[in-house]
Formats: structure tokens, sequence, C-alpha cells
């Protein structure tokens, strides 16, 4: 990851905006955040009517290293501390119980908030910023963050995805890429018990090792959770149509397009199933990566991409249904949806 260092006037001013009740994008390790000051419902306000989001879908409460996670909750209980301990500042959030000052708005009602601390050093040197704007007046100075893009659509990784969402509408902090590529794993602990509401760089296993018992695993049986960021079923969608099957399953409809005079189609696939297909006159082909890290990096770029090279359809090989890649499998099974909807 190639990181981009703002000076402490630009960081500043992006402070500045915030404490204002301004819009600011800033890049975290995941994708890049839509921050508004999460204590200030009228700012709450622009961040939805920026993506177009539901108000009743929740935002991610962003904080700095040394902000006490406690201030935003009515209890912190031990396993969110040992989760705290082992993965903050990084790529965890987790789902607590709301205190009762903290708005309502950030939460889409509920009564649960998610938080998080990022571990991009210029999203820390931000929300420590920010933070610092609000020591004497008995707040705390978190940013709501959801994705700094249109609702349901590719989540943003670099600062140029979130000019290409927004133009000049939106004050954007560059950072550079992001090096996680995917948001956050979110870990409900509302209920008593953990369960994985949203899958991210923190596995299962990971979180299991830290508080000694696996979480639920989201199976659509759920029917308590909270509601929570990036877990509709149709998500994270490009605009050029996606379909999300095994290879053997796609071949006919590649030949299709073959058959098709002038149309060509986008495949993502692993070379050695491709086979000839990556050579064909009318497939833009691109070589799947091989780990769930390179994948999950490249992912929302390659879509973006896709989206720019004149294809009808985005083809793309199912993954193994493992441990490894529920997260890449998370965003891909959501991005199909949004088109299987639509048929």
């Amino acid at each position: 990851m190639t990181i981009i260092h703002p000076s402490a006037a630009q960081i500043d001013e992006a402070a500045a905006l915030l404490d204002a009740g301004e819009l600011v994008a800033f890049p975290t390790e995941t994708v890049y955040g839509l921050g508004g000051d999460a204590e200030n419902p009228d700012a709450i306000a622009r961040i939805y009517a920026a993506k177009g989001r539901p108000a009743n879908h929740p935002v991610i409460v962003h904080l700095a290293p040394e902000a006490d996670p406690g201030y935003w909750v009515r209890a912190l209980p031990a396993d969110a501390q040992k989760l705290i301990d082992a993965f903050w500042p990084g790529p965890l959030t987790l789902i607590l119980k709301r205190a009762d000052h903290i708005p309502a708005a950030v939460s889409g009602g509920q009564d649960s908030v998610g938080v998080r601390c990022p571990s991009h050093p210029v999203a820390q040197a931000l929300l420590s910023a920010f933070h610092r704007r609000r020591v004497g007046t008995g707040k705390q100075g978190g940013v709501a963050g959801p994705s700094a893009n249109r609702f349901g659509h590719v989540s943003p990784t670099t600062a140029q995805h979130v000019r290409e969402e927004f133009g000049n509408a939106v004050h954007v902090v560059d950072g550079g890429a992001a090096d996680v590529g995917i948001e956050s794993t979110i870990l409900d602990l509302s209920r008593g018990f953990p369960a994985l509401l949203r899958p991210g760089h923190v596995s299962p296993q990971q979180i299991a090792d830290v508080i000694g018992r696996p979480p639920r695993l989201p199976d659509g049986s759920d029917a308590t959770a909270p509601r929570a960021s990036g877990t509709l079923k149709a998500h994270y969608a490009p605009r050029t149509p996606l379909v999300l099957l095994p290879f053997e399953s796609l071949e006919p409809l590649i030949a299709s397009f073959d058959r098709a005079s002038g149309k060509k189609v986008a495949l993502v696939a692993r070379p050695s199933s491709a086979g000839e297909w990556a050579h064909a006159g009318h497939v833009h082909f691109i070589a799947a990566p091989e780990d769930p890290q390179s994948y999950a990096r490249e992912l929302y770029g390659l879509l973006r991409a896709l989206d720019r090279a004149n294809v009808e359809r985005i083809l793309i090989e199912k993954l193994p249904e493992t441990m490894e890649w529920i997260a890449v499998n998370d965003r891909l099974g959501r991005a199909a949806a949004a088109f299987e909807a639509a048929e």
C-alpha cells in the first residue's frame, strides 16, 4: 500500500469542516468513508442524503485511537474489550447497545451502535484532530462514516473513486489506495452472544481465538439481529450486469455472446478454468487473484474498471465455499443479487 500523507494544515482543515457539520471523505484501511460528526443529527442526515441511503440503515462510528469507546455504549462487555485489545486499530466493527446520549440517527433508529477504530494513519490523524476539537465540550468527536459512494454501488478504495461518485460536492482527504479493500468485519455483541453480521478481514476463527467461542455465522435465520451496514441482500453492485456462477455454468453464457455480433463480455476467472476463452475476441478477460487477501484488495477497483470497459455483462467464476473466502464471497454474492432482483 502506498500511503499519501496530507499536511497538518490539510488535516486541520478537514477536522474543522467536520466540526462545522460538513461532510468529509477520508481513507481507511478498508475503503474510503463519507464522514460526518456522529453526534450531530444534521450532519448524519447529510450523509444519508448524499448517499441516497435509507434512513433506517445504520452507519458506523469511527473513533480516534485515544477515544473512549465506553462513551458511545451503555456498557463494554469483557468480550468487547478483549477484541478491542486484539484488533483495534483495525478492520473490526463492534455492535453494542447505544448510550442514551448518542443520536439514534447514527443507528438508523435502533438501540445499538457500531463502533470501530481504523488503522490507516491518515484516518487516525483526522479522527485525532477532530477528537481534540471536542476536548472540554463533554463530547468525544466520533465520525460517522459509511462508504463514500452512492448507496448500493461499488465502494471506493481510492480518492479518485470518491470524486467519480460525488465530483466536487464532497471534500476529499487523499490517503492513497486502501490496503484491505473491502469493508470491516461487523460483529454483534449487543444480545449477549457473538454474531457475525458482515464478514471481513478479521475472520471468525480469529474472533473465536480471542473470546474463546465461535461467533454465530450469518445464515439468514437470525431474525433478531440488528440492522448493520452492508448487510442488505443486494449491495456493492457495479452498473454493468454481473453474474456469479461456477465456470461450467458460465461457459454457455460466454458462447452466447460469441454468437451475438459486436457484443463483448467481461470474464473474471482462474486462467486454468478459462482456457481458450481467455483469448476469445469477444472476451475481456481478467485473471482472478489467487488468494483471498489479493482478491479483496483488488475487487472494487476491478468492478469499477469493468464498468468503464464497454462490456455487456460481467461474468465471474464462483469462488470456493470455504472460510478463507467468506468475505469476498459475501461481497460478490450481494453484487450479483442486485441483478437477480432486477430480473
